[in-house]
């Protein structure tokens, strides 16, 4: 079974973006679209008693905003196929029951009921913590929504953070023909020498770089055809990481996943990336 990218929407601008993205995304892949729209108003509607046959207002309106995104899906290619849902949930909760049965789920960076100072909704940031699957949040300069960058840049951490992050990356860039950007960030111990010359400096340095060679050795080998640039660059990831968002079309980090009350743990790397990052992230989570 083909399981589809699930969208969520709910009328924003950055919803509506969301939809757009994940219909080009789909017809990359070959995916069918799931468009959800998430409302509480049945759940507090079905013990009002009613002798009307009018339908609620809210309903009316839930119904015309999912069908609005379809419509707009489907005017941007007709080729892909849209089902929607509404569901009588929380938004964040009935993405993540989603998310059991998804390639990877979708949200914009901010909802209807964002603030302005907010730079990720609530409903984005709870998703991408805890999703069982992959999890895109769109946003972004006009150019990378639109791909024209055609590079895809990957955080490459620990293997046990990321390796699922490393194959999710090798396929988007095999899907788009992009070339794919891997960066390891590196830093020097305390004990460790500052001067630039001697085996001792460039020790941290050949470490990130065999680090990376071994994350990448198989994925490269599946996919011969994506051209790889390779650095390791000294700084922190994070700011290694948000300063080349800027020539990316997506960037993909991975996040360690536990089972239990805590979820998927979201690091620092992955928080900066979600709030400040010039292009689409994908937090791609790894079992434990």
């Amino acid at each position: 079974m083909t399981f589809p990218l699930v969208v969520g929407v709910d009328g924003s601008d950055a919803s509506l973006r969301a939809v757009d993205w994940a219909v080009d995304e789909a017809a990359r892949h070959g995916l069918p679209l799931r468009l959800v729209h998430a409302s509480l108003w049945e759940r507090y509607e079905s013990g009002v008693p009613t002798d009307t046959l009018e339908r609620p207002s809210e309903r009316v309106m839930a119904e015309h905003l999912i069908g609005s995104a379809a419509e707009r899906a489907r005017r941007r290619d007709p080729a892909v196929k849209v089902t929607t849902a509404i569901a009588p949930e929380e938004a964040a909760e009935a993405l993540l029951r989603e998310g059991n049965e998804a390639t990877a789920l979708v949200t914009g960076s901010r909802g209807r009921g964002g603030l302005k100072g907010l730079l990720l909704g609530s409903v984005g940031l709870a998703v991408a913590a805890r999703a069982p699957c992959p999890v895109i949040v769109v946003r972004g300069d006009p150019a990378a929504l639109a791909s024209s960058h055609e590079r895809i840049l990957l955080g490459a951490g620990d293997a046990d953070t990321c390796g699922d992050a490393v194959r999710f990356a090798f396929r988007e860039a095999a899907a788009r023909k992009s070339a794919l950007d891997a960066v390891r960030a590196w830093r020097r111990s305390a004990h460790e020498s500052d001067e630039p010359t001697g085996d001792v400096a460039r020790r941290p340095e050949e470490r990130a770089s065999a680090a990376l060679d071994t994350l990448l050795h198989d994925a490269m080998a599946a996919h011969p055809g994506v051209r790889v640039r390779r650095a390791t660059v000294e700084g922190h990831a994070r700011g290694v990481l948000l300063r080349r968002t800027a020539a990316a079309d997506l960037v993909v980090v991975g996040a360690r996943r536990r089972t239990g009350l805590f979820g998927l743990q979201l690091g620092r790397v992955a928080h900066t990336l979600l709030h400040h990052a010039d292009c689409p992230v994908a937090i791609v989570p790894q079992p434990m």
